[in-house]
């Protein structure tokens, strides 16, 4: 790859990784100072349903450019300038006076978001060659999982110190630095053409991968694989905030330091692991580190509030995600045919965003119902059946591949 198409990566991810906790679960710290209920809290995770309905509307990316840029840097830019725009308003809300603006206003960036991840995704399956896959998604999933760190654990720290109106006014202000990746991303339009009508773009993609054999196999493990995670992650923050007592500043310190270093080396691993062996051994390595680094949170609950518990929990669930989210991304895009990149993508990272949304939405009644003590346990079973999914891998469709 080229050092341009680096710098490119590393702000594209961090501009598409930013505003997920900022709808998650940092907007979850802000409402539970707030001192509205878990339950309340548990149901702000449908504010992210936008990241699994965005296929309804990927067609549109995939059919029509906006002036300028580019079928795909036009929408990039556009969306980013909505993200700030949102974020900016709802840092001047008062969540306590009118609830129903920061559910409307967090819905707004989540809406933004999701449709610049459409393109920003197809732009990456567009630019990269099959042989720059991994380590593409590595970078991007590295500076994806910096700015989730960013708008997490920084934003908690800040928060502490200055408030959350100028905590999220901040973060409006690094979307509109993360512009300057769009800027000096190239342009794909002549990697693959457009569909020609908006019929071709809404059924050429579904007809493909209708088509293929095994297809139900990969939709059902790009719904299951991350089941887990998801459901830990929605009430990790109410865990520790309110279930172990640690402050604000302890949690965004350690998320600031030992996970973000984690993080990295978990993207890097991840590429290595690509390049070294098949893409389903990967996946089988990372799945059981993926539900291993749940028990960390697990045995905090079980041994009570110390830091030295939080750090290694934070750098094994950072670790873990480092390495599952490049072979996880590779396997999907790998899957997607060029000529339809922004839908398929969409329809799978949409798929695998679903159990944060319908299912994390229950999380909160989960906690209350189970105790700590029990969550994260169930948390980790829920891995189990996208891990079983692997064993049908042959009945999949997909052609296996060795690392290099």
């Amino acid at each position: 790859m080229k050092p341009r198409q680096y710098a490119v990566l590393l702000l594209l991810g961090f501009a598409s990784g930013l505003p997920l906790f900022l709808t998650g679960s940092t907007l979850k710290a802000w409402m539970t100072d707030e001192k509205l209920s878990l339950a309340t809290i548990g149901l702000f995770s449908f504010v992210t349903l936008p990241y699994s309905l965005k296929v309804f509307w990927a067609p549109f990316l995939d059919r029509f450019s906006l002036p300028g840029l580019g079928r795909r840097r036009g929408w990039m830019l556009v969306m980013q300038a909505g993200m700030a725009l949102a974020l900016a308003r709802l840092a001047l809300t008062q969540p306590h006076l009118d609830l129903l603006r920061v559910v409307v206003l967090a819905l707004a960036v989540a809406v933004t978001s999701a449709t610049f991840d459409i393109a920003v995704d197809a732009w990456r399956a567009e630019a990269l060659d099959q042989k720059h896959l991994g380590l593409g998604n590595s970078i991007h999933i590295a500076a994806y999982r910096v700015a989730m760190l960013v708008s997490g654990g920084l934003a908690l720290i800040l928060a502490d110190k200055l408030g959350w109106r100028a905590t999220y006014l901040a973060m409006a202000g690094l979307t509109v630095l993360g512009m300057i990746g769009t800027w000096m991303a190239e342009n794909t339009d002549a990697v693959a053409r457009a569909p020609r009508t908006l019929r071709e773009a809404i059924s050429g993609p579904l007809k493909d991968l209708l088509q293929r054999r095994g297809i139900a196999y990969l939709l059902a493990f790009a719904v299951f694989y991350k089941l887990g995670d998801w459901l830990a992650e929605s009430m990790t923050i109410p865990f520790l905030l309110r279930g172990m007592g640690f402050t604000k500043t302890e949690i965004g310190f350690v998320q600031k330091t030992t996970a973000m270093v984690a993080i990295i080396l978990g993207g890097l691993l991840g590429g290595w692991m690509l390049t070294r062996m098949s893409l389903r051994k990967a996946l089988w390595i990372c799945g059981f580190v993926q539900a291993g680094s749940i028990l960390g949170f697990w045995t905090i609950s079980l041994l009570g509030r110390h830091l030295p518990l939080l750090v290694a929990a934070n750098t094994l669930e950072n670790l873990a995600y480092g390495m599952g989210g490049s072979a996880f991304a590779a396997l999907l895009m790998g899957a997607c045919n060029r000529s339809y990149t922004g839908t398929q993508y969409a329809l799978f990272s949409a798929l695998m965003a679903l159990p944060r949304t319908l299912f994390a939405g229950l999380t909160g009644f989960m906690a209350d119902w189970y105790g700590w003590k029990l969550y994260f346990p169930v948390c980790a079973a829920a891995a189990i059946p996208g891990l079983l999914l692997l064993l049908l891998w042959d009945r999949w469709g997909l052609q296996e591949t060795d690392g290099a």
